[in-house]
């Protein structure tokens, strides 16, 4: 590992004071991060980290949406009776991500700053039409993710907490790779006020809303609308997990599987 300068600030002021000096990150988890600083795949001059600043954590709830502090723990999303009554295949989501230790420090908002093609928020946040706030503005799912690791945050930017409308009907279901328990195929399916999104992580470069999936729920919601669909296999990920045509058979079949989970409630 470099070496590199560590500041833990005790407000989101004195943290985004800290971002703007140099070539600096946030560390939130450090599921991500410290892995790529170790294998010396990732440097930075200096790591501001979050794990003090007492206002980005903490879970609130009120008619018609949950919303979430950035440095709240997935363990800590999958205890929370409020959120189990709210949005279950949300807290279900973070029950299932990684192992006991990888729940107790990963946050949400490190998840969906680092966009990991295979990670299982972002599929919760574009699943669900989610608003991400950060210290500047409010950004909507359908624009936030942008690309393999890539998301439309500036340099600086902290995440703040990210708003989950309450839909009437809603569920996760992934095919996980059995080591790391990254999804090979992730699909969240909802229903809502904003009517039908199905959100899909691991089978592209970065998770993406399935719209022939979609176009079909809203007509019949439905396993087997959601399992008649074909997708091409054309942008699929393709990797000695599973072929491209796989993934994209799978889509279908996981869609199919969330909806008779979502209806099973």
């Amino acid at each position: 590992m470099y070496s590199f300068d560590y500041q833990r600030p005790a407000d989101r002021a004195a943290a985004a004071a800290a971002a703007k000096q140099g070539d600096a990150r946030y560390l939130a988890g450090g599921q991500t991060l410290v892995q790529a600083m170790k294998l010396r795949l990732s440097t930075s001059e200096r790591l501001v980290d979050l794990g003090a600043v007492a206002d980005l954590k903490g879970i609130r709830v009120d008619a018609g949406s949950v919303t979430i502090g950035a440095m709240t723990t997935h363990a800590t999303v999958a205890r929370s009776v409020e959120v189990r009554k709210a949005i279950p295949a949300l807290a279900e989501l973070a029950s299932g991500i990684g192992d006991q230790m990888v729940r107790n420090m990963g946050t949400l908002g490190g998840s969906i700053a680092n966009a990991d093609p295979a990670a299982c928020y972002p599929a919760a946040v574009l699943g669900l039409g989610a608003t991400v706030h950060t210290d500047r503005r409010s950004l909507p799912a359908d624009s936030f993710f942008t690309g393999m690791y890539e998301t439309a945050l500036q340099p600086g930017e902290l995440i703040v907490s990210v708003s989950f409308p309450v839909p009437q009907k809603a569920a996760y279901v992934k095919y996980k790779q059995p080591a790391s328990r990254f999804a090979l195929v992730g699909v969240f399916v909802s229903q809502g006020a904003g009517g039908v999104r199905v959100a899909v992580t691991g089978a592209k470069s970065s998770v993406f809303r399935a719209g022939a999936i979609e176009a079909a729920l809203t007509q019949s919601f439905t396993p087997g609308a959601a399992k008649a669909v074909k997708l091409p296999a054309t942008d699929m990920n393709s990797d000695l997990h599973g072929s491209a045509a796989y993934r994209a058979a799978m889509v279908s079949v996981m869609a199919a599987r969330a909806v008779e989970k979502a209806l099973a409630r």
